[in-house]
């Protein structure tokens, strides 16, 4: 979920959310780094419901760090990134940094001895994704990054119902991702294409990744892309609209991303994803159902037989035990640590060979 500055200040202001985490021995000590996306929050409690203990924090900016510690009172306010960097006790450090930041943040992490978690995209250029692979081999680490299908209860239950073979041999995937700007209360980083990697890189990470996830791809290629500023032009750094066709060895795939996302809306996106396969398709309306049931995890199931509603909500997550799990026994439970590194690439790739509109 996209939120501005002003919003996540608010969120981080809710300790009464630190009672939903039961008291038990830790797993694991963590620590954050980078608090300039309010995805921050759901990377951390991922974490802490996997059964770690975020032992500290550090923030360039007084606000964003005072926010944080009301919120996660127990961590310990670093002087530094050093001092976390340097602390041998902890073993994963999770960052929601400008992203232009992140890579080399998370190549020190690595040099250190650390895993490192980070919010999407986890790298801007090619020549950062070179380097963290160069690295990442050399160290063994843990390099991962929180797309969205790895948080989603309805991403969770249409994977299940692929893998069960539901809608028989996956064929294509369309993922339409648009997201409401709220301009008036973004951080100045956000309009910089320099900073941010473009909108390709950024929000089609997600979808991307679930391109790879549902249709099995372990190589794939961008056929077109294109992305624009087609509506602020106050704002030349900015992308607000971008899409791209891509084909890999498990089938191909579709994916649109916009900031357009207009007020009647009640949603920061009407997010969607439909999977076609050989016997039906899936259709997954992530976070709304435009004038129809409420809340978000709608998930629609059309085979031979018939077509019917599944609510997921109450659907298990299990991405923070097994992040946890893979921190202990280096193992690659979550993600493969390929996966991460491909859909990087093709949205840095798709970036990078996109036509202007």
């Amino acid at each position: 979920m996209v939120r501005s500055r002003r919003e996540f200040l608010r969120s981080l202001g809710a300790t009464a959310a630190l009672a939903a985490f039961p008291a038990q021995p830790p797993r694991i000590r963590f620590a954050a780094i980078g608090l300039n996306h309010g995805h921050i929050t759901g990377q951390v409690d991922h974490v802490i419901r996997g059964g770690g203990q975020l032992v500290s924090f550090f923030a360039k900016e007084p606000d964003l760090a005072g926010a944080f510690a009301k919120r996660y009172p127990a961590a310990k306010v670093a002087g530094t990134e050093r001092e976390i960097l340097e602390d041998r006790s902890i073993q994963l450090i999770v960052s929601a940094s400008i992203p232009h930041e992140r890579a080399p943040l998370g190549i020190e992490a690595m040099r250190h001895g650390k895993d490192f978690m980070v919010d999407k995209p986890g790298a801007t250029t090619a020549d950062q994704l070179a380097e963290v692979r160069r690295v990442q081999a050399e160290t063994k680490r843990i390099y991962t990054v929180l797309v969205e299908r790895l948080e989603s209860k309805v991403l969770t239950r249409a994977s299940e119902l692929v893998k069960r073979g539901a809608i028989g041999n996956v064929i294509q995937t369309v993922g339409l991702a648009p997201h409401r700007i709220n301009a008036a209360t973004r951080p100045a980083w956000f309009f910089q294409r320099e900073q941010y990697g473009g909108i390709l890189c950024d929000l089609a990470s997600h979808n991307l990744d679930a391109f790879l996830h549902f249709t099995g791809s372990t190589r794939a290629e961008i056929l077109s892309a294109q992305v624009g500023n087609v509506r602020h032009p106050e704002s030349p750094g900015l992308e607000d609209f971008g899409d791209v066709t891509l084909r890999g060895n498990g089938g191909s795939g579709y994916i649109r991303v916009d900031w357009f996302t207009p007020g009647g809306v009640a949603a920061f996106g009407d997010g969607r994803l439909t999977i076609l396969g050989s016997d039906g398709y899936l259709e997954l309306r992530k976070n709304v159902d435009i004038a129809g049931r409420p809340g978000g995890d709608h998930l629609f199931v059309v085979d031979q037989k018939t077509a019917r509603y599944i609510d997921c909500k109450a659907v298990n997550v299990p991405y923070g035990e097994k992040l946890v799990d893979d921190v202990l026994n280096r193992t690659e439970t979550v993600i493969a640590q390929s996966q991460t590194f491909l859909a990087m690439e093709l949205a840095i790739a798709a970036q990078n060979t996109a036509r202007r509109l």
